[in-house]
Parts: C-alpha cells; structure tokens; sequence
C-alpha cells in the first residue's frame, strides 16, 4: 500500500487517491467517473471539506460584513493558504462556486485516471475493481524554490546558459522550436511580459479541486517562478538580448502550485497539457524523498508522447524529489557557468537496476537571467532554472525531427552529454548535454 494512503488511514480513516484506470483497446481509458464514484466518500475530515469550508466562511465575511475585523482578517488568511492566489478576484471567482457540492470523484480523460476520497472499504472495492489498474496516494508536492534570487539585466545578447548548451549553433541551421508545444506547470506566466509575446499558446487556471475555473483567462503568474521558467524555455529577444532557448517554440502554461489540492491541480494540468498536443512537459515541483505515488503519471505522460523534464531538487547530495528521481523522468541537475555541479543540486543512487542515480543530466542552474513579472528580469540560481533548458533544448530538437519518439529525443539529449574531467556520474549523470551534437544524433 501507498505509504500516503496508510498514513492518511491511519490518521483519519480516510485517503485522498489517484486511481489509474486500465487502457482499453486504442489507449484510452476503460471506465469513466461515474463507473467509480460508487467507491468515493465525501468526509468532514478531508481536505476538499475543510477548503470548502474556508471558502464559505470568506464568502459570510464579504457579504455579511458582520464579522469582526480580526475573524475577517483570519479566514482571508485561510483562503490564500487553500488557495494561494495573490489575485485575490481571481481567487474569490475560482473558490466561490466550490460551496457548490462537489463531485466525489473528478475524472482525467486525457491520463486516464480519477482523484478522489475514500475509505478502508472504498479502497479495497476500487482496488477489487478490475477496471483499475493502480490506486496511489496523493502526497503534496511543493514547488522547488529558488535557493537564491538577485536582480539582473540582459546585458550580453545571449545568456551564458544558451553557450553553454550550443544553442546559438542550432539557432543558425534554422531551428527556433517553431510548431513544438512546451507544457508548463508552475505558479503562472506573466503574459504581458515583452520578452514572452507570442510566446503563450494557451493558459489554464485551476481551482482548489483540481476544476478550470475559466476558459481561455489572460495569463498571470501569482509569483515569480513561472515567468522566469518560462522564459528561459521560449523567451522572445528583447532589444537584441537572447534569453530563451526555443524563441519560436509555444507554451501551454497553467497556474497549478501553490496550494489548494495540489496533486489534484497539478494531475488537471496534466490532463490539459495532454489535449493541448504539448510534445514536452517542463516541471520544477517535487516531493522530496522518494514516493512511488506519482510514477504511473509520469508513465502515462510518456506513453502520450510527452518528454518529462522534472527538476531533481536543490538539497544537495545525498537528496533527490519524486517524480524527478524516477527512471521513467528526465531528471535535471544544475550547474555554474564554469560547468561545476552547484553545491545545493540533488543527487542520489538508488538500489535498482534501470538508471540508478539521478539527476540523468546537468544544465545551466546557476545566475540564470531570465524573465520577472512586470516586464524586467532576474537572475535565480537553482535546478528550478536548469529544468526549462533542457525542456527547451528538446523542442529545438523536435523542430528538426517531429517524428521523433519520447525515447529517440532522450537518447538524442543524453548521449550527446560529457561530464568535465573528475566529476564524478554521481553527481551530474550523464552530463551537460551538446545541443548540435544532440541533433546529430537524432537526425543524421
């Protein structure tokens, strides 16, 4: 059993579980929420009540204003740790409809799975089921932060990392990720930055639950984080300076950390990068240690032909966060513009066969001038900032080759690593990847 799901029953007598469905003939799904929602439980003890909860108490504050200040003061404060919007009528439109009832199960189609709360004797029929394949917890990922932010300009007409990675030489056979969709995952993209103009194909705004609040919203980051990762994957030139790797390629970019249900936010994102036809998934969240609970989502992303480029963490050696550190990941270590692995970047060995230690690559992860909210930019260091490199490296390479395979672009990007003399496999794996070597590899 999912060490989450024990602890959580143990606990409270109930779980917050991810049900992976089994594929029917063609890939898709077998059963659909209704099929299953026979096995879900709604609790006072759950997450999903006491967010709900918190949301009607807000709502009784701003329309009965009978509340005293300190109480007003108190669930607004409730709110923005459920919800973690700093666009505060962004977050009163999302959370507001949740004192509707809530649907027991909430379903995925594109991944195929389904999220909700059961009991002991709802775990054991969903997992007697056999239209499931798997049922796992649902431990809260937390965005990996930045281990230090500085301002910065674009002084140079590239930044150190496109050097480093040989992005200038594929720039001059043609290549800009033109026609590549990058998913995005994180806090938000700051759409009316002009490095990014053009850049953002589609947004998506998730609720507590896991719910798209609106269709279509004008993109917004509700920290610094995305707009930063995101501008390193697809940045435009400004004024001549070069900070994205993939300047032509698009961003399907979407608000799911932090707060609320996280994995339940982040599994919609999933889903929705899925129907946006995104090639690549560029993620900087985790889970520090190693929990398994998240290991068929990252299956399922590559049977959907989607490349994912997960941050390893930035707790130095010895250390590693799911799902970065599975096999099944592209897992993404930093490195200092003199190609010396920085000090906070996760590494560990594990005790299994198949790719044994993480992080498989190394990027540029360290005074990484990108993108900031409001129109200026920020250097940050941390595997947060290497993670968008490589995602970025990826759509040059499936510019050139758009057949190409989930396996084919990440053979392509590893082999063409080398690692500086002395560093030892441990702590880099297989290396700084060499992106015109890359595309030699993958398109001879």
């Amino acid at each position: 059993m999912s060490t989450a799901i024990a602890q959580e029953l143990e606990t409270s007598g109930i779980a917050s579980v991810i049900v992976v469905l089994k594929a029917a003939p063609g890939g898709t799904a077998a059963a659909s929420a209704g099929d299953l929602s026979k096995y879900f439980t709604h609790s006072e003890l759950s997450q999903e009540t006491a967010i709900a909860l918190a949301a009607a108490d807000l709502a009784g504050t701003f329309t009965e204003q009978r509340i005293p200040s300190r109480s007003r003061k108190r669930a607004e404060e409730t709110l923005a740790a459920a919800a973690s919007l700093e666009h505060r009528p962004a977050v009163l439109r999302a959370d507001l409809p949740e004192l509707e009832p809530l649907p027991p199960v909430r379903y995925y189609p594109n991944l195929g799975v389904a999220i909700g709360t059961v009991d002991e004797q709802g775990l054991a029929a969903l997992r007697a089921d056999n239209q499931v394949a798997e049922v796992v917890g649902t431990p809260q990922i937390g965005l990996i932060h930045p281990v230090a932010v500085r301002a910065a300009g674009l002084r140079s007409t590239r930044t150190w990392g496109l050097n480093a990675l040989g992005v200038p030489e594929l720039w001059a056979d043609g290549l800009t990720g033109k026609g590549v969709r990058v998913a995005h995952l994180d806090t938000g993209v700051d759409g009316s930055h002009p490095g990014l103009q053009g850049a953002i194909a589609s947004f998506a705004q998730f609720d507590s639950f896991g719910r798209q609040v609106v269709p279509d919203p004008q993109p917004f980051d509700t920290a610094e984080h995305g707009t930063h990762t995101a501008g390193t994957i697809a940045g435009r030139p400004v004024n001549g300076h070069n900070f994205g790797v993939a300047p032509g390629a698009t961003l399907a970019s979407a608000v799911v950390i932090e707060g609320g249900q996280v994995v339940a936010r982040i599994v919609a994102g999933m889903d929705w990068a899925i129907g946006q036809g995104a090639r690549i998934l560029s993620m900087s969240l985790g889970l520090p240690g190693w929990w398994d609970d998240f290991q068929s989502l990252t299956s399922i992303l590559r049977l959907r032909g989607i490349l994912p480029v997960f941050a390893v963490g930035n707790e130095a050696a010895g250390t590693s966060r799911s799902p970065g550190n599975y096999p099944e990941a592209v897992s993404t270590g930093a490195v200092d513009r003199s190609g010396n692995v920085a000090w906070f970047s996760s590494s560990q060995r594990f005790d299994r066969v198949l790719d044994p230690t993480v992080p498989d690559l190394v990027a540029p992860g360290v005074g990484v001038i990108s993108a900031r909210p409001g129109g200026g930019f920020q250097a940050m260091d941390g595997t947060s900032m290497a993670t968008p490199h490589v995602a970025g490296l990826a759509a040059l390479l499936l510019e050139a080759k758009p057949s190409a395979t989930v396996d084919e672009l990440e053979t392509a990007i590893l082999t063409s690593c080398s690692r500086e003399p002395g560093q030892s496999p441990d702590r880099v794996g297989h290396g700084l990847p060499n992106g015109p070597m890359a595309l030699t590899i993958l398109n001879p």
